[in-house]
């Protein structure tokens, strides 16, 4: 089985920083890629930042760019989302979602999985 658990979020005043980890566990075999994603109450699903294994190319909402960086430990099946600049406006549940393979005892299978989400809360 493969688990994906976050952490870093909380409440952060408007021009502050956050940091959130995810890592991913399991009998991994391969990590494709990985991405973070939001949802703000009313709101659908948004990608936020996401990273690909091959050359970690790395993809952005137009809305983060330029305040939001994410990156990966390799050996440590995690990625990270640095989040600066914060404004309400990023106030969200932040996922995490992960692709790629794992082993179990008779197979490999591809995985595609989320998160159970970290709350962000940029609020004075």
């Amino acid at each position: 089985q493969v688990q994906l658990v976050e952490s870093g979020g909380g409440l952060v005043q408007p021009g502050g920083s956050l940091k959130l980890s995810c890592t991913v566990s399991g009998n991994i075999l391969s990590i494709n890629g990985m991405g973070w994603y939001r949802q703000a109450p009313g709101k659908e699903r948004e990608l936020v930042a996401a990273i690909d294994d091959f050359d970690d190319t790395t993809t952005y909402a137009d809305s983060v760019k330029g305040r939001f960086t994410i990156s990966r430990d390799r050996p440590k099946h995690t990625a990270y989302l640095q989040m600066t600049s914060l404004t309400p406006e990023d106030t969200a549940v932040y996922y995490c979602r992960s692709e790629g393979t794992y082993s179990t005892l008779a197979s490999q299978r591809e995985y595609d999985y989320w998160g159970q989400g970290t709350q962000v809360t940029v609020s004075s």
